[in-house]
């Protein structure tokens, strides 16, 4: 059964489509996924691909586009040859965007949600998941806000 392993939250000052548009765009995408080059069309049930260098071991993560709602929603599935565990449907999990109106801005909620490993998530890697995404929102924040 799926479990939400994280989800963390920010307020954007900047219209829904500003938010959308650096969460679907290359150069934006780079800045967000911590170096990855991300490659995808946007389509629904399309490939997504995440390549790149974490902690000095070459990765190229992939998934699926399962949602795209534009300047609404936006969510995939993903999986890591770092994670350690094989390629399988089971091992794959999801990650959402959900964007709406804040005021002035934008609400930009981002979960992940793991498919079968709930007995793997320990409170340490809750927290090493929620420190994750909230450097991805506020880098998200950084581009967006920025003058």
């Amino acid at each position: 059964m799926p479990v939400e392993a994280s989800r963390v939250e920010t307020t954007v000052r900047a219209p829904a489509d500003a938010v959308w548009a650096a969460l679907t765009t290359a150069s934006a995408l780079k800045q967000l996924f911590f170096g990855a080059d991300v490659e995808t069309d946007w389509r629904v049930g399309s490939p997504i691909r995440f390549r790149g260098e974490w902690k000095g071991k070459r990765y190229e993560d992939k998934g699926t586009v399962q949602t795209v709602d534009p300047g609404k929603r936006l969510r995939f599935t993903h999986w890591s040859p770092l994670s350690g565990v094989p390629d399988a449907p089971e091992h794959y999990h999801v990650v959402s965007f959900e964007l709406s109106p804040a005021g002035d801005g934008t609400r930009v909620v981002l979960t992940q949600t793991n498919q079968d490993d709930a007995e793997l998530l320990t409170d340490a890697s809750r927290s090493e998941l929620a420190k994750n995404w909230s450097a991805l929102l506020a880098t998200l924040k950084r581009l967006v806000e920025r003058p």
